[in-house]
């Protein structure tokens, strides 16, 4: 069996997960899943390996993930870990419960942080309050 690449982003968050057969470890940038803090970002991390059940406990899954912050990292990597596992599988059935669940577990989320515009005291729309009265 050969090893499959997918990637995953979110925000500036970019996730590549490289999956290969053997006995259901998963790693990101070195440290097992088991480790990962804070916990919000573990739990979301499982999701695509509880709803993969049996499948998920035949691959190692490494996953490198640089950019961005912890729950987009976190984020990052769940969408590469489910394409990964989509990939391996090729199941419909697989497929079908990750789209019913969460349909970001396959379509990355394009949305982006908004430019700074200028002499908006650096936020995006901010506006200075004015009276007219």
């Amino acid at each position: 069996m050969k090893h499959i690449n997918t990637s995953g982003k979110r925000k500036r968050a970019i996730a590549r997960a490289t999956l290969k057969p053997g006995k259901g470890l998963i790693r990101i940038n070195s440290i097992p899943i088991e480790s990962v803090q804070p916990r919000m970002s573990r739990l979301k991390l499982e999701e695509p390996l509880i709803l993969a059940g049996e499948a998920a406990g035949k691959v190692d899954i490494d996953i490198r993930v640089a950019g961005g912050g912890t729950t987009s990292q976190a984020e990052a990597s769940r969408l590469a870990i489910s394409k990964a596992l989509l990939s391996f599988t090729k199941s419909d059935k697989l497929k079908e419960a990750f789209l019913n669940y969460d349909r970001n577990l396959l379509v990355a989320d394009v949305r982006r942080k908004e430019p700074a515009k200028p002499n908006r005291h650096g936020q995006a729309r901010s506006k200075v309050q004015k009276s007219y009265r």
